[in-house]
């Protein structure tokens, strides 16, 4: 029997390999891209040299304002243009409206640093020496050197009128807030309509009011108490406005859920209303204070003017910093000038210090608790689990050793 040669077991062919899958592209939902940058440098250079031409050569137009107001309605066509030839319609204006928002937020924010460097770039002669914020004008002169006399007492001045009328103007702001939005009732409309018309009011008019009332019809004399009362009138419906707005933003279902739980009207305002609108309590304040803290007509007649340090406000006249630049920048003497801008800069960083302030206070969201409450919740739940767990230790061991109670009353009822 022959043996037929089979034929060798041929090999499996070779998978082909597998494409690699194409590369995934990253979609930008939103921020900046080369195009809109291209786009925005594009159309501000076209309408440079536009405005250019149609300002300096063609048109007899003059002055700075004019050209720059000219640049930027060309800027804005020309931005649309550009952007018609890249996106569709509706991508084109949601864009438009972008860079309208953005070069407004610029021309504040530069417009606010060209204050802040006029400011102290005047101020700086003055304000690097440190006599300004220690001394007084008591013996200084208008020929003084700028090393003599400066600013103490108007820094003083200002510090307690503004605490004084702050602490009245809050809790009458707050007040009449909680009883336009909490109580209401048929006095809630004219209280409101009487606010809202403070709120326009002119600040000579609060200074007559107090010069009239306190200072002429009741014989008070003009004091630092006196300026206080006419910037609590101007700071008040300021206060008022902006707490009512905020304390109207609390959900209702809060107050809700505090009258289910039995709590009266007045337990519900002040433990959850108020709480929860706190961050805007402080910040409605603080915005009151940044509006006496700049007053200069209702200090003039009600506090008078003085180049001496008083620190009772109740006594005698009282000079604030609104008062002391205006009395100084009018003069024709560089060094009183140079005293103005330096008093100027210290207001100024007297009211960031007042926002910075609002900002940290009025920072958390209505609701959210602060460092120091997470921590006293943390505590009890710790002392409750731990109270739990030893409960639980003492019911475990308890029946271990029945009637050891029993037997230990006993024995001490024996001893007995």
């Amino acid at each position: 029997m022959t043996t037929l040669d089979l034929p060798a077991a041929t090999a499996p062919a070779p998978a082909p390999p597998k494409a690699a899958p194409p590369a995934e592209r990253r979609i930008r939902i939103g921020g900046v891209t080369r195009e809109d940058v291209l786009t925005v440098l594009g159309a501000a250079a076209g309408s440079l040299a536009l405005d250019w031409i149609l300002y300096e050569r063609v048109m007899p137009f003059s002055g700075a304002f004019g050209f720059l107001l000219c640049w930027y309605l060309l800027f804005l066509v020309g931005y649309a243009l550009l952007g018609r030839l890249q996106w569709g319609p509706l991508l084109v204006r949601e864009r438009l409206v972008a860079v309208l928002a953005w070069s407004a937020g610029l021309a504040v924010v530069a417009l606010i640093a060209d204050q802040i460097g006029y400011v102290s770039m005047r101020g700086y002669e003055a304000a690097q020496h440190l006599n300004f914020f220690t001394e007084s004008m008591e013996t200084t002169s208008a020929l003084s050197p700028i090393t003599s006399g400066g600013a103490l007492h108007a820094i003083l001045g200002s510090l307690e009128q503004l605490g004084l009328a702050t602490l009245f103007a809050v809790p009458l702001g707050i007040s009449a807030a909680v009883f336009m939005s909490e109580v209401g009732g048929r006095l809630a409309r004219p209280v409101r309509t009487l606010v809202e018309a403070m709120t326009a009011l002119p600040s000579i008019v609060a200074g007559l009011f107090i010069l009239g009332v306190v200072i002429i019809t009741l014989g008070f004399e003009k004091s630092g108490f006196a300026a206080s009362l006419a910037l609590t009138v101007m700071m008040m419906p300021i206060v008022t406005r902006a707490a009512e707005v905020v304390i109207r933003l609390v959900p209702g279902t809060l107050r809700e859920a505090s009258f289910a739980l039995g709590a009266s009207q007045w337990r519900t305002v002040w433990n959850v209303v108020l709480p929860t609108a706190r961050p805007g309590l402080v910040t409605a304040v603080v915005l009151g204070m940044a509006r006496g803290v700049g007053e200069t007509s209702p200090v003039l007649l009600t506090a008078g003017f003085t180049t001496q340090l008083n620190a009772n406000p109740f006594s005698d006249r009282q000079v604030s910093l609104p008062l002391y630049i205006w009395n100084y920048v009018k003069q024709p003497y560089p060094d009183m000038v140079a005293r103005a801008f330096a008093a100027a800069l210290a207001l100024m960083l007297m009211v960031l210090i007042l926002f910075v302030t609002a900002r940290v206070l009025g920072g958390r969201r209505p609701g959210q608790l602060t460092r120091r409450r997470r921590r006293r919740i943390e505590r009890g739940a710790r002392a409750a689990e731990r109270s739990a767990h030893g409960r639980r230790t003492a019911a475990a061991a308890g029946p271990a050793v029945p009637g050891a109670h029993r037997t230990s009353g006993t024995t001490a009822a024996g001893a007995s």
